[in-house]
């Protein structure tokens, strides 16, 4: 290995000026250059005017997908302002062009907030090809141009010029995403709607108007919601049996306005989705924290007073009387603190307080003039509790003890390193695929694990039949951290053995099903496997090419297009098609997929946790026209971004 300059002095300090810092490094800002966080451009400055909605000056937002590929946010709002900053220009560049610079700082213009003008508008900004921004201000409209960050319209006298007359006030912002920034700059409608909608649940006096003009389609949708997160629920649970009532409350406590809906339904399912100020926090946090504490405590004293639990028994745990639960928690908080920008975990500690106080004190005061609606959720806990002490017992039957290299049928072959951050496991479907692997890895980091066909489908699967598939046990056995059934929380993500676990399956329908198994296993059984990132997708090549000269080296094609593309610039060649991965020797093997310098690897995300629920449901449950219809509608996409 080359050492690097020792070299180590002032002149080894890169600054990166403006929003340079934006563009070299865009993960740390928005997530991720994928789909996921090119729609999170959308939602940046959305939430900017969902914010003006908070405050009270904003009451309708409209989102345009235009023809050209960019998008336009417009709100009604108070504008942003466009007088003189004390840096000598106008305060709307000084918003667009300065991390760290905008109206949300000081908690006068904007008690509670979502979004950050001085990091969310500027970051949408460095990321854009051309950025166009109209505020619409005392009867005239003020424009200001930006090309990849970078302001493009002359200023007069430090202030934006007017280009037209105007009535009220709003903000109009056009941003066309870079394409050298992002893998791909096609917005997915599917997932902007469902964050809109969401946001209207969140906001029952706000509405979204969303327009697809894209490839003719003029697509227009209307969210308006004006049950709250009560309709949120109800939504929710719309195709299950419910147990009880929708109950609601809400409360403030030291600043923070705390709001809650919850519902029972009859079926083994525990799903609590948590929002701070409008933002869905995908890892939850300190609200969903204090919630779960206080709600555990209230139906314990609650079945001890009542009787459901004796003196000798132990409290339910927290599983037992979540089970069933479909909730949403929504708090407003003055100074929020998330773990990254993309705020997917809340992290203030006077967030637990408030919750469980909140919840202390209107959750008893519900429960006490609604006595049956607590007996049923007190059923719902004595239920589970019961389930899951026999699910233990066949837990300690089904599942043997983990081993470290072959277990008695030869499956797993473990790597030599203990070193969970090093290690990563290859699912490998089939003997001939999982013997290559096992010849061409890494075995000081790689281990290797085979199955033998589909895995079982436990979307629509007993527990105790997935307990006893021996393949999900080997899978439960190699990981080392357990899993969670939704009455039992028996998963310990510490426990992991392994920092990546990646499916290679397949490069056909096939393969995809198998993935797709495995990913309806993880998502409803081992979640935070996912939430965590450490689930991945090996991508193997679909052809090699050889050209008949030998002064040129062969090539890997991983897809069609790649193929056609090849074909353009060169005709004398061979081409072999891989149709499983058993096809390729162990060098073919370690050079395309499990080499960490060349392969490629797709990682499992999860943006939108209704969303992904409620598509695990659709395509893996029991419920067949639903399905038919969706694959009807979808036929003519190529690939579902996962």
């Amino acid at each position: 290995m080359a050492k690097a300059n020792n070299e180590y002095n002032a002149s080894s300090i890169k600054v990166l000026e403006g929003l340079e810092a934006v563009r070299v490094r865009p993960g740390m800002y928005i997530g991720s250059t994928s789909t996921r966080g090119l729609n999170h451009l959308i939602y940046e400055i959305v939430d900017n005017s969902v914010d003006e909605h908070l405050a009270g000056y904003c009451d309708s937002i409209w989102v345009t997908l235009e023809q050209d590929g960019s998008a336009t946010v417009e709100d009604n709002g108070r504008g942003i302002p466009i007088d003189m900053h004390e840096k000598g220009v106008s305060a709307e560049r000084v918003v667009f062009t300065t991390l760290h610079a905008g109206g949300k700082f000081d908690n006068k213009a904007y008690a509670t907030s979502g979004g950050l003008h001085g990091v969310g508008s500027s970051v949408v900004n460095a990321l854009s090809k051309h950025m166009t921004v109209d505020v619409k201000k005392d009867g005239s409209v003020f424009e200001d141009r930006y090309e990849r960050g970078k302001p493009v319209m002359e200023l007069v006298n430090g202030l934006l010029p007017a280009v037209g007359k105007a009535r009220g006030t709003g903000t109009k912002i056009n941003f066309l995403p870079d394409d050298t920034i992002f893998e791909k700059t096609r917005f997915k409608s599917d997932d902007i709607k469902s964050r809109l909608h969401e946001t209207t649940y969140l906001n029952p006096n706000l509405t979204i108007y969303f327009e697809d003009k894209r490839n003719g389609s003029e697509e227009k949708a209307v969210f308006h919601e004006p049950e709250g997160i009560s309709g949120f629920v109800k939504d929710l649970n719309k195709s299950d049996e419910t147990v009880t009532d929708i109950i609601y409350y809400r409360g403030e406590y030291e600043h923070i306005q705390v709001e809650v809906a919850f519902q029972y339904i009859r079926d083994f399912r525990e799903e609590i989705l948590g929002f701070c100020n409008n933002i869905y926090n995908s890892e939850g946090g300190s609200h969903l924290t204090g919630f779960k504490t206080a709600f555990t405590q209230i139906i314990n004293n609650y079945a001890r007073e009542l009787g459901t639990l004796k003196e000798k028994d132990a409290n339910y745990t927290g599983a037992d009387v979540r089970n069933g639960m479909t909730a949403v928690i929504s708090i407003k908080h003055p100074d929020p603190r998330f773990e990254g920008q993309t705020k997917t975990k809340l992290d203030n500690p006077d967030a637990a307080k408030a919750v469980a106080q909140v919840t202390g004190d209107e959750a008893v005061h519900y429960f006490d003039r609604n006595l049956e609606q607590l007996k049923a959720v007190i059923e719902c806990a004595e239920r589970a509790a019961k389930i899951r002490k026999s699910e233990a017992k066949a837990k300690t039957n089904l599942l043997t003890k983990p081993k470290f290299s072959f277990d008695s049928n030869g499956k797993l072959a473990n790597c030599e390193s203990r070193d969970a951050s090093k290690c990563e496991i290859f699912i490998v479907e089939g003997d001939s695929a999982g013997g290559s692997a096992k010849m061409a890895r890494d075995r000081m980091y790689q281990a290797i694990l085979p199955i033998r066909g589909k895995i079982l489908n436990v979307e629509k699967a007993s527990m105790d039949k997935v307990l006893a598939n021996a393949e999900i046990k080997a899978m439960i056995n190699a990981f080392g951290c357990g899993f969670s059934e939704g009455y039992g929380q028996d998963f310990d993500i510490t426990k992991l053995r392994y920092d990546k676990i990646i499916i290679m399956a397949d490069a056909d329908v096939d393969g995809a099903h198998i993935s797709t198994l495995l990913l309806t296993l993880f998502y409803r059984f081992m979640p935070d496997l996912i939430y965590q990132g450490h689930v991945y997708v090996a991508m193997p090549p679909l052809y090699k090419v050889v050209p008949k000269k030998k002064s040129e080296d062969g090539e890997y094609l991983y897809d069609d297009a790649a193929l056609a593309k090849y074909r353009k610039s060169h005709t004398g060649f061979t081409l072999q098609r891989y149709k499983g991965l058993g096809e390729m020797d162990p060098q073919q093997l370690w050079e395309t997929t499990l080499d960490p310098a060349n392969r490629r690897l797709r990682q499992i995300q999860i943006d939108d946790g209704r969303m992904a629920s409620e598509m695990t449901g659709l395509l893996m449950g029991t419920d067949v026209p639903p399905r038919r219809e969706f694959i009807h509608a979808h036929a003519t996409d190529a690939q579902l971004d996962v």
